[in-house]
């Protein structure tokens, strides 16, 4: 395996190839002076800057005292060409592209390819447009170089294939979930969404709800915040991922993960209806009176009418729009009640037409104010403060407005990549330094109900959520930090110092990381669901090859703690008859159907080569049922 890399995500990347799955890997990334460093802004810079660099050089080394544990790192400017051949990509089975760059990660592709067309390829790139189309492209250039097809890897899972993902697409669900409270997290590839959910126990001594099934026991201190929350320092009182039957019964007063609910979910905000006011917005609440108020005017001048001539409401009406436009013949032989009338009708006419060009400035005002930034409203509250509209803030935008969620957003940069996306989705958003005195308090902070720090720079998503916890102590509040170490630091400290509030900080890496590492072993890795310090994957997999799954039930191939089968793929929509399983009642015509894909299967359906699985597992589960088996250590 190679990966190339400028940041925190080749390193991560590297280390779970090699701990996970027991691969040889060649890291490839810039001198130490060209890399990617994450700024240190704020009033706390000297200390900030200190720590981060404890934190790299933490990173950078194994636990047996050499640079990135065993295999190789070269160190090159740019993945060039003579760069790619001595890491050995002629001869590698897969090769990661991981650069902040996009560009970058595309040169460095099309170059890997020529070098070795059967090269499994995983590339990180944040347009997903663009991404399709090089896919697409490096996919068909490998199938005319080797005769075969791109896309079917076989049964070792040894194919050419290409693989697109975007680590800013892989944790915004986690960290949008997190902001929310009753909010799943979720995993969401091609229209299927999984959503988990943490479940309390009713009572002391008793279990808390499974759902459709249970996913994870959370850990037993979490309520300890000076212990090791939610890692495996926590022993036995650590979170069991997958737990079976008996475990869960015996976790009495325990809070679970459970799997509540599997549907579509949906398409995103359609951009042309983001853009159209609605009538509140479109006219000020002044004029909307004055309309109405004139209007009112008419209907009682029409009344009048008809009231003094007799004659009918239509014709009545008619008449009196008339004399409101000044388009009537003068009423000099008629009585004096008409004559008054119509020159009330005049007067109200006089009155509608400055009242009708305020109404066309207005709205052309409003529709010009649309293609810019809009204020916070006034008495707003419940909300979810945004900082940054990055990468990964973009992504978490589109889906908290997707959940509906009112968000309130601060950048400072007016050019920033996620501004369009604010104006097309009609998001507050307040611009200026986080830092600042008075941008959190235009955010409306002091009555928001979660604030999410996704900002590019450590120390001002920690300095703004330790500003935010001082205004309101109970704010609920969720920090991407650039490094996991740092994140589970500031993460323990802050629950210590705030037990009574909920804080989570969440390490980008650490959340696209296994997604990553599952691609470049020919994986379809649907996603990852953050289990406090630990991640649970969400995979599809092809039941052939698998010793593990062929041949066995559903309950068979459960393994505790490793993995387990969750749904079943079928291409008609229909669940296989009876023959599929070992009793007559296991026909599975009470599962669940959604997306092609068949849920709550019974424990005695018998797996076959043909059938494609979702599974859930953990890291080194899933590396244990799909890595590849000759590199295996005796520890894996």
């Amino acid at each position: 395996m190679v990966v190339c890399g400028d940041d925190g995500l080749a390193h991560r990347l590297a280390a779970e190839l090699r701990g996970v799955y027991r691969e040889q890997v060649t890291l490839v990334v810039p001198p130490s002076g060209r890399r990617v460093r994450q700024p240190v802004v704020g009033r706390a810079r000297a200390a900030s800057a200190a720590l981060l660099d404890m934190v790299n050089a933490a990173v950078n080394r194994s636990g047996n005292g050499e640079p990135n544990g065993a295999g190789r790192e070269l160190e090159a400017v740019e993945p060039t060409e003579d760069v790619l051949a001595e890491a050995g990509v002629d001869r590698a089975a897969a090769l990661a592209l991981v650069y902040d760059d996009d560009e970058t990660n595309i040169r460095a592709a099309l170059t890997a390819r020529r070098l070795n067309p059967r090269l499994r390829l995983v590339l990180r790139l944040y347009n997903r447009r663009l991404g399709r189309h090089i896919e697409e492209l490096l996919d068909q250039s490998a199938a005319l170089a080797t005769g075969g097809d791109p896309r079917d890897p076989g049964l070792d899972g040894a194919g050419t294939s290409t693989t697109v993902l975007s680590d800013a697409d892989t944790a915004a669900p986690a960290l949008a979930a997190t902001a929310l409270v009753g909010t799943s997290k979720v995993v969401e590839t091609d229209g299927l969404l999984l959503r988990a959910v943490e479940r309390q126990p009713p009572r002391p001594g008793e279990v808390a709800d499974p759902g459709l099934c249970t996913l994870a026991l959370l850990s037993a201190t979490s309520n300890d915040p000076a212990g090791a929350d939610g890692s495996e320092g926590s022993g036995e009182q650590a979170p069991q991922l997958l737990p079976d039957a008996a475990a869960v019964e015996a976790a009495t007063g325990r809070a679970t993960v459970a799997l509540e609910q599997v549907s579509y979910a949906g398409p995103p905000l359609p951009a042309g209806r983001a853009g159209v006011p609605p009538f509140g917005e479109l006219f000020s609440r002044r004029l909307r009176w004055s309309l109405a108020g004139l209007g009112a005017c008419v209907v009682a001048l029409a009344v009048a009418l008809m009231v003094v001539t007799g004659d009918h409401p239509l014709h009545a009406t008619y008449v009196t729009l008339l004399d409101l436009f000044a388009i009537n013949e003068p009423a000099h032989n008629d009585d004096a009640g008409r004559q008054v009338l119509q020159l009330l009708s005049g007067f109200v006419g006089l009155l509608l037409l400055p009242v009708l060009l305020a109404a066309v400035l207005e709205a052309l005002g409003t529709f010009r104010n649309a293609s810019t930034v809009r204020k916070p409203p006034r008495g707003l509250g419940g909300h979810v403060v945004l900082l940054g509209l990055g990468k990964i803030g973009t992504r978490v935008l589109t889906r908290l407005r997707e959940m509906d969620i009112p968000v309130v957003c601060v950048e400072a940069d007016p050019e920033a990549r996620g501004m369009a996306t604010a104006r097309r989705l009609r998001v507050p958003v307040v611009l200026g330094d986080v830092t600042q005195e008075g941008v959190l308090e235009a955010a409306k902070i002091h009555r928001a109900h979660s604030l999410l720090a996704l900002t590019s720079v450590d120390t001002t998503n920690l300095e703004a959520a330790l500003y935010a916890r001082s205004v309101r102590s109970r704010l609920r509040v969720v920090l991407r930090l650039y490094d996991d170490d740092f994140a589970t630091a500031v993460y323990r400290t802050l629950r210590a110092a705030h037990p009574g509030s909920l804080t989570r900080s969440r390490s980008v890496t650490h959340l696209s990381a296994p997604a990553f590492a599952g691609a470049m072993m020919g994986r379809q890795i649907l996603g990852a669901i953050p289990v406090e310090r630990r991640v649970l994957l969400f995979a599809a997999v092809k039941v052939a090859g698998h010793p593990q799954l062929e041949g066995k039930t559903v309950g068979e191939a459960f393994r505790a703690g490793a993995w387990r089968v969750l749904a079943l793929e079928v291409s008609d929509g229909e669940v296989p008859d009876g023959e599929r399983s070992v009793d007559a009642g296991g026909d599975g015509e009470g599962a669940a159907r959604e997306s092609g894909l068949v849920w709550e299967l019974p424990d005695t359906y018998v797996l076959r080569s043909e059938d494609r699985v979702v599974l859930a597992a953990t890291r080194r589960g899933l590396a244990e049922l799909l890595g590849r088996r000759a590199r295996q250590g005796a520890g894996s």
